[in-house]
């Protein structure tokens, strides 16, 4: 039996959310951008030798939409927050999300609630030539919050399996210190955060590609085959991951 987990995807519209969500429930991506109002999509994963159950929700990011977030996504178990590395006003815009998932938790640790997971993702790192936010500057954004950091690339399926893993990863701990009475969940530790003591601190980084087991879920097995790839070479190999 699975264990479940509800998770929320915001931020701008055209920064690759939709991309996300269809990577890692589909294996597939498109480039077609049709802006989104709500999706919501079930997905199974294995995690640590554990199965979850992730609903997931992937948000409007149009203005004209953002009314529609409902009460029971800020309810949820795991926020992704998404900007493109190739848009600055996406950054900025994550803002607006960052205010509503801390006041969320302050609402929780004042009701004795359950934190939640929260992952920042830079998506669009395959377009480095034309980035405008670098990796150590979305880095410190998400630490100065106390949130996880990852760069991902759902064109190339470059760390989307690894930054749910990392989520869900969060999610237990946060439930486990919840249950030993801690106000709120320390960093997640896991064998593939045993490069740095501190998972989110600038030192942790190494290569990535797709099929790369180094970071976020070494046990997952519900990869699909597209994400089977080779080693890329490029920017590929200077990839980094907090």
């Amino acid at each position: 039996m699975s264990d479940s987990i509800t998770v929320t995807i915001c931020g701008d519209g055209g920064c690759g959310k939709s991309s996300l969500t269809l990577r890692i429930v589909r294996g597939a991506w498109t480039h077609d951008y049709d802006p989104t109002i709500e999706d919501s999509y079930s997905v199974t994963r294995t995690v640590d030798g554990r199965a979850f159950s992730l609903a997931i929700t992937d948000t409007a990011g149009q203005e004209e939409y953002r009314s529609m977030f409902s009460a029971s996504n800020v309810h949820s178990d795991a926020f992704l927050l998404v900007y493109s590395i190739t848009s600055r006003q996406s950054l900025d815009m994550l803002d607006m999300w960052s205010r509503m998932v801390l006041e969320e938790c302050e609402n929780r640790a004042e009701d004795g609630r359950v934190w939640p997971g929260v992952m920042v993702v830079g998506n669009k790192c395959d377009l480095g030539r034309e980035r405008e936010v670098s990796a150590s500057e979305g880095l410190e954004w998400a630490r100065s919050r106390g949130f996880g950091f990852m760069e991902t690339s759902a064109r190339e399926c470059v760390n989307v399996e690894e930054t749910f893993s990392a989520l869900v990863r969060r999610v237990v701990e946060a439930r486990r210190a919840h249950s030993t009475g801690q106000p709120r969940p320390l960093p997640p530790t896991s064998p593939s955060y045993l490069r740095s003591p501190n998972p989110d601190s600038a030192s942790y980084m190494t290569e990535k590609t797709a099929a790369s087991p180094r970071i976020g879920t070494s046990t997952s097995t519900n990869r699909f085959p597209q994400q089977q790839q080779k080693q890329k070479g490029g920017f590929f190999r200077s990839l980094r991951c907090w």
